[in-house]
């Protein structure tokens, strides 16, 4: 049995006022989640990423920098989509210092 098949056998169990509460708990902890972008301890050193995939956020935004278009993207990274890219684009939008950090840090270690 999955993880989420055991989940889904312990809600049911739940009576509708402790699914609401779940819900809440739920609600609130994706608050700060973004569609379509994911990071994980240990996967590209945790920086946000596409999900599917292990392609950094940052990586997507220091390209457009320094030119590329998004069609050029899309056939770079063939496995990507067009929803792939303006999601990377609203995570940068709200994370913009994390993102320009992490270029900045990736400029450095070139030129070391």
């Amino acid at each position: 049995m999955s993880e989420l098949e055991k989940v889904e056998a312990m809600i049911a169990g739940l009576s509708r006022g402790e699914k609401a509460q779940l819900l809440q708990w739920v609600v609130n902890d994706l608050g700060e989640a973004f569609p379509g972008i994911d990071s994980k301890p240990g996967v590209m050193g945790g920086a946000a990423c596409v999900v599917r995939t292990r392609i950094p956020v940052w990586i997507l935004v220091q390209a457009h920098k320094m030119g590329a278009s998004e069609i050029d993207l899309l056939k770079a990274y063939p496995h990507l989509r067009a929803e792939d890219l303006a999601n990377a684009w609203a995570y940068y939008r709200s994370h913009r210092k994390e993102i320009d950090d992490l270029i900045e840090d990736n400029e450095q270690e070139e030129a070391a």
